[in-house]
């Protein structure tokens, strides 16, 4: 899939959808750095998962919100592997909080690790890019971010905050040969879906025409095209993999 030999750096990887795309990554031949924020226990676990592929695989405690760490990762992996060739914006959080028990600080904690997070990779990535004139950003998003659904607020604005960043980054990166795109998983298993009480569960698959959640490989297979050589042709573009809510 155009992965061999790729330095990908993925936020977020010590669980969930990070630790799978961290693996299906260097399963199809990458070389995967990956950054977390506490569970270095999760880290491990994606190390071992990823590291059977024999390609190279490195594990960063760095959080996205960190300007000078994440500069620190992109610069180690940019000396020792020569450069980073994709990054996917994975880090994120969430609460189940109704609108009106949302605290200032709810609020703020998600808007900065969903929105100011994937700004700083970013950003910490760009310059390179931009010298090479190649570069391959993926930002996950969410169907919350899209469609009109019962969710979070602050997580869904959030969400939505990705979609236009892509859109808006993608407009001003392609001179550079930069691809920016977006991935919107709807419910997943293993996900921050887990989260949710099971009425709510029950409610989004009785209106999903396939009638389940997602797993987190159809997602990352998705996110391995999206960075790979092959699209080379698709930017500012946000897919929906929700099962056809």
């Amino acid at each position: 899939m155009g992965l061999e030999g790729e330095n990908i750096i993925v936020t977020g990887g010590s669980r969930g959808l990070g630790r799978s795309m961290c693996v299906t990554f260097a399963g199809k031949g990458a070389n995967v750095a990956f950054s977390y924020s506490r569970d270095s226990d999760g880290a491990e676990e994606t190390l071992r998962q990823a590291g059977v592929y024999g390609t190279r695989v490195k594990a960063f405690k760095a959080s996205a919100l960190d300007r000078q760490a994440m500069e620190e990762v992109v610069a180690e992996v940019d000396k020792d592997w020569g450069g980073v060739h994709a990054l996917v914006n994975n880090a994120g959080v969430t609460q189940m909080l109704p609108m009106a028990l949302m605290e200032e600080e709810d609020w703020d904690a998600t808007m900065d690790v969903n929105v100011k997070g994937t700004y700083m990779a970013t950003r910490a990535v760009l310059r390179a890019m931009i010298r090479r004139r190649a570069g391959r950003i993926l930002n996950i998003g969410s169907v919350a971010g899209i469609k009109m659904m019962e969710s979070p607020v602050h997580y869904a604005a959030s969400k939505a905050a990705i979609r236009g960043f892509t859109e808006a980054l993608a407009k001003e990166m392609g001179r550079y040969g930069i691809t920016v795109n977006c991935l919107a998983p709807g419910i997943l298993e293993g996900g921050m879906g887990d989260m949710l009480p099971s009425y709510r569960l029950e409610d989004y698959l009785k209106h999903c025409p396939l009638g389940r959640v997602g797993k987190l490989s159809e997602i990352s297979l998705a996110a391995a095209f999206f960075i790979s050589r092959e699209c080379s042709y698709m930017s500012g573009v946000t897919i929906v993999m929700d099962g056809g809510l």
